[in-house]
């Protein structure tokens, strides 16, 4: 098996689920940094779900309605490992538009 790190980013989130990351074929995926920073002159919420791609498998919120001040960041997972399966998404809302960049660091293994 190969193990690759990867860093995945997304400017400017907003109101709109985005995609962070989408888990390739034939992978196995483990979060192992997680960052939202708010980017606005005010204070937002966000929310991170991840959505399974295996339909008999619940979709769910890591984070529902985090508050996140102006100008910080929140470090979502502080050393809690996440594993991911082949073609689950990992998706990010904010409650304000444009407002929050992500950080993701996932290790792929294939």
């Amino acid at each position: 098996m190969a193990n690759i790190f990867k860093s995945k980013t997304k400017a400017n989130v907003g109101t709109s689920a985005e995609t962070i990351y989408t888990v390739p074929a034939s992978t196995t995926s483990v979060i192992i940094g997680f960052n939202l920073t708010n980017i606005l002159g005010s204070d937002i919420t966000a929310d991170v779900f991840i959505n399974k791609s295996d339909v008999s498998a619940d979709d769910v919120y890591l984070v529902k309605g985090i508050e996140i001040p102006t100008g910080t960041l929140y470090d979502f997972n502080a050393g809690n490992k996440i594993i991911l399966e082949t073609g689950d998404l990992i998706q990010v809302t904010s409650s304000a538009s444009s407002s929050v960049d992500v950080i993701l660091s996932v290790l792929e293994q294939t």
